[in-house]
């Protein structure tokens, strides 16, 4: 795991640095020195900029487990599902286009990195502790969509009550059975697909190990 612990440092700080540049470039150079609060980088996509900065900092191992889980699980998760609908991608602005598309790309690749980092990351418990992050991320953009409403259009997470759903397949099933409704499946959706990539995980690293039985359960 500690040989990765670099490259998840380098690659925080390198989203984060590009991520700063986005926020300058639409504040400044597009939005007339007006904040997009549709821009606040608390999305799905932007949690594996934090959780590569905390990464090679946690000093329990378990927590470790958790965060490499998470870019697997989640992060690999909304990286791959943004190619299914790319209009949210697209910008009058070139650099920011290639931009989003090299982060939904990168978050691919960190996920593959994070399942070479540590092979018993693949326990359910990880699992299930990346998707308790995943339900205190929702909280958290709740709160920020309560809270941020008032100054402009916001909707972090795409679970913003006040605004219809947005995503593919899921705003047909919000139309029929509500907002409210379409939120929640849209939440254990993304649950369940996440389960679904460790579960692909896991069944790699167990053929690859001569014990099926080994700590990994």
């Amino acid at each position: 795991m500690w040989k990765f612990r670099r490259f998840f440092l380098i690659s925080g700080i390198l989203m984060l640095a590009s991520e700063l540049w986005k926020q300058y470039t639409l504040t400044f150079l597009i939005g007339g020195v007006s904040y997009n609060w549709w821009y606040f980088p608390f999305q799905l996509c932007s949690i594996p900029m934090y959780v590569c900065l905390l990464l090679p900092w946690a000093r329990s191992r378990r927590l470790r487990q958790i965060l490499t889980a998470f870019l697997v699980d989640f992060g690999m998760l909304g990286g791959v599902f943004a190619f299914f609908d790319t209009s949210g991608m697209h910008y009058g602005y070139l650099p920011l286009t290639i931009h989003s598309f090299a982060w939904h790309i990168f978050l691919i690749l960190l996920g593959i990195a994070a399942a070479l980092s540590d092979r018993l990351a693949v326990g359910w418990k990880n699992y299930a502790g990346s998707a308790c992050l995943y339900l205190a991320c929702c909280l958290v953009a709740t709160g920020i969509n309560l809270l941020c409403d008032q100054y402009g259009t916001i909707n972090m997470f795409y679970i913003n009550p006040d605004y219809p759903m947005t995503q593919k397949v899921f705003s047909e099933i919000a139309a029929v059975l509500g907002d409210t409704a379409g939120i929640f499946i849209y939440i254990g959706a993304t649950v369940a697909g996440a389960a679904v990539f460790h579960l692909g995980w896991r069944s790699f690293v167990l053929k690859s190990i001569e014990n099926p039985n080994h700590s990994v359960l």
